[in-house]
């Protein structure tokens, strides 16, 4: 069993990287006029680092948010639902889409962290959608199990 101290150190983490992301958002502007000072490239493409990074960065919060309700769940000791499957489903959409984002910004400067960040966010999209499938199993053993008399 899961020690009940480790799940709720990560429910913790995962709200404060949710808030704390939405900050970081909307902070973008500010931090890319001073980021831009010692990188040209935010300076030369401040407008459209800012839109690319904005909406990844509101992507990112959207999957951290599935997680939270996944971790709901967990910390309810119930996991096995369709919630969940969607959930983890639209993690690995959301994470093609960050994907298809940062292959954008290739176009204005490309980096070896970019490259990384593609692969990421790729391989999290595979392994959700297919995590997906598996649950989507393990759901219905759970119903046909507690169907079971």
């Amino acid at each position: 069993m899961i020690s009940k101290k480790l799940v709720m150190f990560v429910k913790y983490l995962l709200d404060f990287m949710f808030y704390s992301g939405y900050i970081i958002c909307f902070t973008l502007p500010v931090s890319f006029k001073m980021i831009g000072r010692w990188y040209p490239t935010f300076r030369y493409y401040y407008i459209q680092m800012c839109i690319l990074f904005f909406c990844s960065g509101i992507v990112a919060v959207w999957i951290i948010g599935e997680l939270r309700k996944i971790f709901r769940t967990v910390i309810q000791e119930n996991c096995f639902v369709h919630e969940n499957v969607k959930s983890l489903m639209k993690m690995g959409i959301l994470s093609f889409i960050i994907c298809g984002m940062t292959l954008i910004r290739l176009i204005f400067v490309i980096t070896p962290a970019t490259m990384i960040i593609i692969l990421v966010f790729f391989i999290a999209g595979l392994f959700s959608i297919v995590l997906s499938q598996v649950f989507a199993q393990a759901v219905s053993y759970k119903e046909e199990n507690d169907l079971t008399i």
